[in-house]
């Protein structure tokens, strides 16, 4: 049967591969709609968004407008966690059209009299419609369209705004179009702002040479709160793998006492559902969880789905792993990385169902024992239909849970990642240094499509990367490397304290730190501070009490003639909260120049007076004119400057 609906709904944003995946926000945030909706002819049409949750019954509705040339547009907040279902629904608006036309001959000293019979029949259908008053105001319209001596009083109403009104109130939608379902799921705040501090547990005992305890970390909470912290992820907490255990600096023989990589998951001492009998019981990890909740601190627990060699699975469920004619399973590689400690899971295996459930079941496992935060080590080596799945399949019964995935790889890999369910991404900040490359980045992830679903999550350093630029840095790279990091996106981590006490050692010519932490325990100075941990707490409060840097997507970079000076502007959903970020980029010597204020999304013209306050120093300065100078110096090479207009 051919369709008799006349309006074509096109190019609906935001929406994902024609709507296979779902688009991203988190709760009280604004969904921005757009749409092509045109009709042949020049009649009059109308548009609307319809939403509802996924436990509602009832559609919502936000009437569009149309904004030139075809394109319309609306908006909704989505005030619950979960999904919600939109769609752009269109039709020719008969009775507007109606007042349309009559208004256009009544303009041209027309006079009509079909016309204003016809919006009689117009009316009527809308008696039954609206309120008490609304039907008084329709009934003394409608006699006056029938009574020839009223004509006056008939071509008022007919041209008037509260007839228009009513019509816009009370569509009637006939042989309306609507586009196909789309969805937008919505998770909580801390989807979209966090603070993570990772630090390997068994190195937080007091005494050297001893391995750190779950107890040691509770004594560390408060120093992890002091600095602004709300997520605190520690490595694979299992038991490690005894066979081809690696050795201190990764070598491939271990040496007596030597504790192998936390990620070699696996011993005689169980697997993915227990803990390393060192670190303490299940009793300690929960009473830990409870005391970091008493912090403001979640715990962010590793979810790495590899074996070492002598994991329960090995026997348990061989056919999870792929054998080779030797009777051997290939270790993990990564070339030129190899893990001679880890076998790779075969998840091609006839058994897939079994491993599946089983890879779900150790979630669930966590999140009974009150995790609700895990950073997932490398996703992109499993399938991404799996963390479709599992990742939904959490989502369903804990929809608090987050899941950060750890995939420094191809930038279709990690997009894909996210797509299918990803809450956060690692991202390629950790490399980005220039103010081309950095600019060019941000556009990327806040001014494309990835705004949508892709939620960066910014780290200077990772126990896997220790970049270039860190190697032999000063105290001012670090500074400037965390005030980017902190203020560019609004998730952000450190690997500490390694960063925040600026231990640097290299493997000569690599990203790689001399004696990882990886494959050994070290020992700290936990109540160190120094210039860094002072500003990385003052960055982290401003974060917290500012809510233009508990977002990411809204940032316009402002023009400097300066390389080595960057500069932008931040601002909140409804603009209450607006901060201007300058940052040097030369961890040497003093720079300045002029910043260009971008006046027209300030909302303020040429003249008026715009005072910027210094969060740091507590400096507040008036500016009057577009263009303003600014230095910044090595000692503190950043401002993050609070607008008052």
């Amino acid at each position: 049967m051919q369709n008799q609906k006349r309006v074509v709904i096109d190019h609906i944003s935001p929406q994902l591969n024609n709507g296979e995946f779902f688009i991203k926000r988190i709760v009280n945030e604004i969904v921005n709609i757009q749409a092509h909706v045109l009709v042949d002819g020049h009649d009059v049409i109308a548009a609307s968004v319809l939403y509802k949750h996924e436990k509602e019954r009832t559609w919502k509705e936000a009437r569009m407008h149309e904004t030139g040339n075809d394109e319309w547009q609306a908006s909704f907040v989505v005030e619950k966690q979960g999904f919600y279902t939109y769609k752009v629904e269109g039709w020719v608006d008969y009775a507007l059209n109606w007042q349309h036309g009559a208004e256009r001959k009544i303009d041209d000293n027309q006079h009509i009299v079909s016309e204003l019979l016809e919006g009689v029949e117009i009316l009527k259908p809308l008696l039954k419609k609206v309120t008490k008053t609304e039907k008084e105001y329709l009934e003394t319209c409608i006699a006056n369209f029938k009574d020839a001596s009223k004509y006056n009083e008939a071509i008022e109403a007919a041209k008037s705004e509260t007839l228009h009104n009513i019509f816009v109130k009370y569509p009637e939608k006939i042989l309306a179009n609507s586009s196909h379902d789309l969805q937008v799921y919505v998770d909580r705040k801390k989807a979209q702002f966090s603070t993570w501090y990772e630090f390997f547990p068994r190195s937080a005992s007091e005494t050297e040479g001893t391995h750190g305890t779950f107890k040691d970390c509770e004594r560390l909470l408060p120093k992890v709160a002091n600095m602004g912290f709300d997520t605190l992820y520690f490595p694979p907490i299992h038991p490690i793998g005894e066979v081809n255990r690696k050795g201190k600096n990764n070598t491939t023989e271990a040496k007596e006492g030597d504790v192998g990589s936390a990620w070699g998951i696996g011993s005689q001492y169980g697997g993915h559902k227990d803990i390393h009998p060192a670190l303490g019981t299940i009793e300690d990890f929960k009473s830990l969880i409870a005391k970091a909740k008493e912090q403001n601190i979640e715990i962010a627990m590793d979810y790495a789905l590899q074996a070492a060699p002598d994991h329960p699975w090995v026997t348990s469920h061989p056919d999870w792993f792929k054998w080779r004619p030797d009777g051997t399973v290939q270790y993990a590689e990564n070339p030129p990385k190899k893990y001679q400690d880890i076998l790779p899971i075969y998840w091609e295996s006839k058994d897939y169902k079994n491993l599946w459930n089983e890879c779900l079941s150790t979630l669930f496992h966590w999140i009974d024992c009150g995790v609700e935060v895990f950073r997932v080590d490398n996703p992109h080596t499993k399938p991404y239909y799996f963390w479709n799945w599992a990742i939904a399949e959490v989502k369903k019964k804990h929809p608090n849970v987050l899941f950060l995935a750890e995939a420094f790889t191809r930038p279709k890999v990690m997009q894909q990642l996210a797509k299918q369910g990803y809450t956060q991404s690692y991202t390629y900040f950790t490399w980005r240094d220039n103010k081309h490359e950095l600019i060019e980045y941000m556009n990327e992830l806040t001014q494309t499509e990835q705004k949508e679903y892709m939620r960066p999550n910014f780290w200077p350093n990772t126990p896997d990367i220790n970049p270039f630029h860190l190697q032999g840095a000063n105290e001012a790279k670090y500074i400037q490397r965390y005030a980017l990091a902190a203020t560019l996106s609004s998730n952000i981590g450190i690997y500490g304290p390694v960063f925040e006490q600026m231990i640097d050692e290299a493997i000569p010519g690599k990203e790689e730190y001399y004696m990882s932490e990886k494959f050994q325990l070290c020992h700290y100075d936990w109540d160190k501070q120094n210039k860094l941990t002072t500003l990385i707490g003052r960055i982290n409060a401003i974060r917290h009490e500012h809510e233009a840097l508990q977002q990411t997507n809204n940032i316009k970079f402002c023009h400097i003639e300066n390389d080595n000076l960057l500069g932008f502007y931040k601002w909140n959903q409804d603009r209450t909260s607006e901060v201007l970020v300058i940052i040097s980029l030369d961890q040497y010597y003093a720079q300045q120049g002029n910043i260009q204020l971008p006046l027209h999304d300030l909302g303020i013209q040429q003249g008026q007076k715009v005072e910027v306050h210094d969060l740091i120093t507590g400096n507040s300065y008036n500016w009057y004119s577009e263009w303003n100078f600014v230095e910044l110096h090595p000692a503190l090479p950043f401002h993050i400057f609070k607008i008052n207009k």
